[in-house]
């Protein structure tokens, strides 16, 4: 199975369908007047077409097992076809296409089953993805282009040269996965002064985004966040209260990140921790959702 560990939950929809056509119109006649002798075909094949959805992963070997929190078959007679029509809803880290799909079949074999005594030429066909939403897929990035982004690493050891860079090299790295350049990348000491005056001539330099990776810890030279924080004009404390919740059911030491994020005049900063796998973990739990913040925020909205 693919690994969706790194992945959010959200709320994802998926709308499924399956034509069912019979040969003659008393096959349909008999449906409506509920006249098949094996029963209900509607209500039969609905029941049917729940468990269908919610036993997917029983029988499609690479789907996660995942809550079903909305599902509703519906029917929809013309002529000698009968449109099934199955949403699906869940808030989880995958989507739930597959089971839309797996629930539209289910509904249309099992009426296939209850008609074929009356019809020998009931045929099914065209079990389709209409639609589905929800998870990154949702989210164009259409600022890519416009956006400057900085990486700075806070390190004495690496600006120092005696350690080779990693948690920077992540965060461009990850930058390059929604297409957003890295236009200035820096490592500079823990030092107050110093990440104060990067933090200023960054954002003084036009800078969209500016990512500092590392200090946001507790030991005394953690110093990012206390140099940050008397810069900002706006914080926004819902991102790394994001960041902290999706690192906190990955790793309990989670709580113990300082990370802070908000805008420097135009400029969002953001905090990220020192060490590689924190780096990741932050980057997954914000992007691409933070970019939103460019469309709302005063000064640059975008139609």
């Amino acid at each position: 199975m693919v690994n969706i560990t790194h992945k959010n939950n959200s709320l994802r929809k998926a709308i499924a369908t399956a034509t069912l056509t019979v040969s003659n119109p008393a096959t349909i006649e008999a449906i409506q007047n509920n006249k098949v002798p094996k029963g209900d075909v509607f209500e039969f094949s609905r029941a049917a077409g729940l468990l269908g959805i919610k036993k997917t992963s029983d029988v499609i070997p690479d789907c996660h097992p995942l809550p079903v929190e909305y599902a509703a078959i519906t029917y929809q007679v013309d002529g000698l076809s009968i449109l099934i029509t199955v949403e699906v809803h869940t808030i989880y880290k995958t989507g739930v296409e597959v089971e839309a799909m797996h629930g539209a079949a289910v509904t249309a074999l099992t009426m296939y089953d209850m008609l074929k005594p009356l019809d020998k030429g009931v045929e099914i066909s065209s079990v389709r993805l209409q639609s589905k939403t929800g998870g990154k897929t949702d989210l164009k990035n259409d600022l890519a282009n416009e956006l400057r982004c900085a990486v700075v690493v806070c390190s004495d050891t690496v600006a120092a040269g005696k350690k080779k860079d990693s948690s920077g090299e992540r965060v461009i790295q990850k930058l390059a996965q929604y297409n957003l350049l890295t236009h200035s990348y820096t490592t500079i000491p823990d030092d107050f002064s110093t990440i104060q005056a990067t933090a200023k001539q960054l954002s003084e330099d036009g800078f969209n985004l500016v990512l500092f990776t590392g200090g946001t810890g507790l030991s005394p030279r953690d110093l990012t966040p206390d140099a940050i924080a008397p810069l900002l004009d706006r914080e926004i404390p819902g991102i790394m209260e994001a960041a902290r919740n999706y690192g906190q059911q990955r790793t309990a030491f989670a709580m113990l990140s300082r990370g802070i994020a908000g805008f420097i005049k135009n400029t969002l900063v953001i905090t990220l921790p020192g060490s590689p796998k924190g780096v990741e973990e932050t980057m997954d739990a914000l992007f691409p959702y933070v970019l939103h913040v460019f469309r709302v925020a005063d000064g640059m909205r975008h139609d």
